[in-house]
């Protein structure tokens, strides 16, 4: 699939040359192919992943000035033709490698753990910050009712992947969805969000424990803040979360709604394995329910 990828980048920039290249099996949504060693492109797999793209490109434009860690830069784009396989995205590459939990549990030093943190967070306070005029004046993204998102997907879980749900396990995820769904008093001040704040997304200079980079929001739009945590606590775990959350203007306001996004995510994984015939995603998103 790799050479049908570098077929279509040179039919767009035939001057643009490529001297090696070699495909990241890391992405789910997206065929990523590493090129001279110094740009990412990244195809779409799948339909609804190509409007994903299109306006990730608009979002990371608006955006790469007042975040305080680099991210992508689109330099190379195609959306003439709107189909899995043709269009791209193409961007320097941003220096590390993925913070995965067992690189972070290696770090001994509870001083170098906090940095961390603390660029993490700070990402985030950046991002959520972000003004309404930028994100919905000039990107024109809608804002998400964060219930209304979780009562759909409840809706599909139902539809979709109760058929493959042993009982005491529906029962588990029927009474969470009704506990979130019917909720008083719970103000949802939506932001801007990444969407996707997980270990693959976030890269780090081992040598210099510091994060380098900030990847892929593919996800992003308007949402609720909890949901970017959510992505930390299911990558790193509760010591490392609360660490975080510690460090959020008001975090432990959006705890509760942390965890139970974070309950969400293995059956989200199993939908969209469903949907989009990713027998690998289905399973692995199922496993603990079956």
């Amino acid at each position: 699939m790799s050479s049908k990828h570098i077929e279509i980048i040179k039919q767009v920039y035939p001057n643009f040359f490529i001297e090696d290249f070699c495909h990241n099996e890391i992405g789910q949504n997206n065929d990523v192919l590493i090129i001279n060693n110094s740009l990412v492109f990244r195809f779409p797999k799948y339909q609804k992943g190509i409007l994903q793209l299109k306006r990730e490109t608009e979002i990371l434009e608006q955006i790469k000035d007042l975040v305080p860690i680099p991210i992508p830069e689109p330099i190379y784009c195609s959306f003439e033709e709107l189909v899995p396989g043709r269009v791209f995205t193409g961007y320097s590459l941003i220096d590390g490698v993925p913070l995965w939990k067992d690189s972070l549990e290696k770090i001994k030093s509870d001083q170098l753990i906090k940095r961390l943190a603390l660029q993490l967070v700070d990402f985030l306070i950046e991002i959520h910050s972000i003004s309404e005029e930028r994100v919905k004046g000039v990107l024109k993204l809608e804002d998400n009712n964060p219930r209304e998102e979780m009562f759909k997907l409840y809706d599909k879980i139902q539809n979709k992947l109760f058929p493959y749900i042993r009982k005491e396990a529906l029962i588990e995820i029927t009474q969470s969805f009704k506990t979130f769904l019917n909720g008083k008093g719970l103000d949802i001040k939506t932001t801007l969000i990444h969407g996707d704040f997980g270990a693959s997304n976030i890269l780090w200079n081992p040598e210099a424990s510091r994060i380098t980079g900030i990847i892929d929001f593919g996800g992003s739009s308007i949402g609720d803040p909890a949901y970017d945590f959510a992505g930390l606590f299911s990558s790193y775990g509760k010591d490392f979360f609360n660490m975080c959350i510690k460090l959020y203007p008001n975090g432990n306001a959006i705890s509760e709604r942390v965890m139970f996004y974070k309950s969400t995510f293995a059956l989200q994984e199993a939908l969209h394995g469903l949907e989009n015939n990713d027998s690998e995603a289905f399973d692995n998103g199922i496993k603990d329910y079956r």
